[in-house]
């Protein structure tokens, strides 16, 4: 897997729940945010002028350690096993003031779609670019 993004964001108070941590849940939300700053950053940030883009066909996400407001945390993002229309994604969250420290690990596989037909078609040659390169 291939180091391609990583974007730091607050941990919100509204992120945690009754247990004091913050929910199981909401990892996956920063997941998410990651993911669709990678690809805006790229100039995907959403479906193209040809209707396709990004979808997500499975996530997982391993809690290693309970996350609590106040903070912020960093999300990495990797990228690798490129196929013709999909690739893994795999995440790590880390608390900015202690970077040596993973406090969760996910991933998702990205399927590129035609919306329309519903449908896979190829990833897009500037993402297997870098992916690849």
């Amino acid at each position: 897997m291939k180091h391609v993004y990583t974007v730091v964001m607050p941990i919100r108070w509204g992120d945690m729940d009754a247990m004091g941590h913050v929910n199981n849940t909401v990892y996956f939300q920063y997941l998410e945010q990651a993911r669709i700053e990678w690809f805006a950053s790229l100039g995907r940030g959403g479906k193209d002028a040809n209707g396709q883009g990004p979808v997500i066909i499975n996530a997982h996400m391993t809690f290693l350690k309970q996350l609590r407001y106040p903070g912020d945390i960093e999300c990495r993002v990797y990228a690798g096993q490129l196929g013709r229309t999909s690739f893994e994604t795999r995440m790590e969250i880390r608390r900015t003031d202690l970077p040596d420290v993973v406090w969760a690990e996910g991933g998702a596989k990205v399927v590129w779609c035609d919306y329309t037909q519903e449908k896979s078609v190829p990833v897009p040659a500037e993402i297997r670019a870098i992916i690849e390169g």
